[in-house]
């Protein structure tokens, strides 16, 4: 330590476990709120909900290229669903 460096309390060092903890705290929360699973639920409706409106063109402010790869990945989507009915109904 260098000379001319402040001398650090004990209230020092308490401070910044302090921070350290509420810092902890904060981003322990973070995640937990992230990870929830209706806030999971939600943001699937969500990205759901803009592919369907990329692939169908009713949004006015969407890009152009989210069209076409929202109508590729709906195709696959609907031709897994397609293959799996097929796939059941062929075991009965």
């Amino acid at each position: 330590m260098s000379e001319n460096a402040p001398k650090l309390t004990v209230s020092d060092y308490e401070a910044e476990v302090q921070r350290s903890r509420a810092d902890l705290a904060a981003t322990a929360d973070a995640l937990a709120a992230k990870l929830d699973p209706r806030t999971q639920v939600a943001e699937a409706k969500e990205s759901a909900s803009r592919l369907v409106r990329d692939a169908v063109g009713s949004d006015p402010a969407a890009d152009p290229s989210n069209r076409n790869r929202a109508r590729v990945i709906l195709a696959g989507g609907a031709a897994a669903v397609a293959g799996l009915v097929a796939l059941a109904i062929k075991r009965r």
